[in-house]
């Protein structure tokens, strides 16, 4: 047979091994100890010479499911979990950088990666170099000074901004770098960047992989070298996946290929209609022609994923009038559900940040982060029609 497309892989892959007394979907297996009649079957275990599980902190079977089909999704020969997305960059960085190294990333990335950059790896005395995203000569001219890492995010969060994903890759591997991505806002369904030459994949699996708000988890996908060393230091420090969320992300993940359709389709659709409104100034979605990364996301992305970002006139006043108004959108820090959400980028994925720290990478009070979710789209549209329309004159005049 040939080999199944994505949509059959999200449904089926990784949960055969699992499945127990006829059932057909992966049981929540709670048990924190696996216990062992055989001395020697366990020792086996134990010291990684035979299959199995000793310890829910090391591994768990539901947890290995989730870990599978993370997997196969992204054509990796291994994949590891962690108990929040956060928890999966901390500890990948953790594994591969030390005092005196060097890493090399964009100034764009979510806000908690960026707090790992700007506070506490130079507490590590590990020096930081933050380029422009999306100028590709100032990252090649860094990266060939020297660094044991380049990391990047593709699309980036809030902003939206587009990296090349193969020729940064490149660039890394000719310095001897270790080239690692956040693969969040893209998805498997969107983008692989392991094909494209990236060495580990990074996912907050909180967001569109279970794509219903209602797990936190993590997941690194890669090498089995590279993999083994990151699940060895998160086996230690202990950011272990609960068997309940990875049931649930489970779950989520059938889904992955019907939903990201959607919710690209939606975006793109939002998107277009948000230029045509007077009260907002900008629209940043990698999809629209006129995007600065619109060609790079053409070659590398089959769709163009489910967040936009827009900015309104009048800034943050126009933003507490505006988002309330929505009836079909939760209001909330979060990305990648069945259900639209929106937020500003001040108490949502830049939170962590000053508003000085924000400015300085281009994100403006006003700027609103927009997760379509997969709801008719013509519903959306007329809900955004509204909002703005509801706006008081007092906003309207200074927009």
């Amino acid at each position: 047979m040939k080999e199944p497309r994505i949509s059959t892989k999200s449904i089926w892959a990784g949960e055969s091994d699992y499945l127990a007394f006829g059932a057909t979907q992966v049981p929540v297996v709670h048990s924190v100890s696996f216990g062992y009649k055989d001395m020697d079957e366990w020792y086996d275990v134990a010291t990684g010479k035979k299959e199995g599980h000793i310890y829910g902190r090391n591994t768990n079977p539901t947890v290995q499911a989730f870990e599978d089909k993370i997997r196969i999704l992204e054509g990796a020969e291994a994949a590891t979990s962690f108990s929040t997305g956060m928890a999966a960059i901390s500890n990948t960085l953790g594994t591969f950088l030390f005092p005196g190294d060097r890493i090399v990333t964009i100034k764009d990335t979510y806000g908690g990666t960026n707090k790992i950059f700007t506070e506490f790896l130079p507490k590590q005395q590990i020096e930081v170099v933050l380029c422009e995203t999306g100028n590709h000569e100032e990252i090649e001219k860094e990266v060939a000074k020297g660094c044991q890492v380049l990391y990047l995010e593709t699309p980036t969060n809030p902003t939206v901004k587009i990296t090349d994903i193969e020729r940064m890759a490149k660039a890394g591997k000719a310095a001897g770098a270790l080239v690692i991505i956040d693969n969040t806002f893209a998805t498997p369904v969107n983008q692989n960047p392991l094909e494209l030459g990236v060495d580990l994949v990074i996912h907050s699996a909180t967001k569109f992989l279970g794509g219903h708000a209602d797990a936190l988890g993590g997941a690194l996908c890669g090498p089995a070298e590279l993999v083994e060393k990151v699940f060895h230091y998160r086996e230690i420090n202990g950011a272990t996946l609960d068997p309940m969320a990875a049931y649930l992300l489970l779950r989520g993940m059938k889904t992955l290929k019907l939903r990201i359709d959607k919710q690209n389709e939606n975006a793109m659709k939002i998107a277009s209609f948000l230029k045509s409104l007077e009260m907002v100034d900008s629209v940043f979605y990698p999809g629209l022609a006129e995007h600065p990364g619109h060609e790079i996301a053409k070659k590398q992305m089959r769709g163009y994923g489910g967040m936009l970002s827009f900015s309104v006139k009048g800034g943050i006043e126009t933003v507490r009038h505006l988002l309330p108004k929505l009836k079909y959108a939760n209001r909330a820090a979060n990305l990648g559900a069945v259900e639209t959400i929106v937020g500003p980028a001040r108490t949502t994925s830049h939170v962590e940040c000053t508003p000085e720290e924000r400015a300085a990478v281009g994100i403006a009070e006003g700027l609103i982060r927009y997760s379509a979710g997969i709801e008719d789209v013509e519903d959306l549209k007329e809900d955004l029609k509204q909002a703005f329309a509801s706006l008081p004159e007092s906003v309207s005049v200074k927009g």
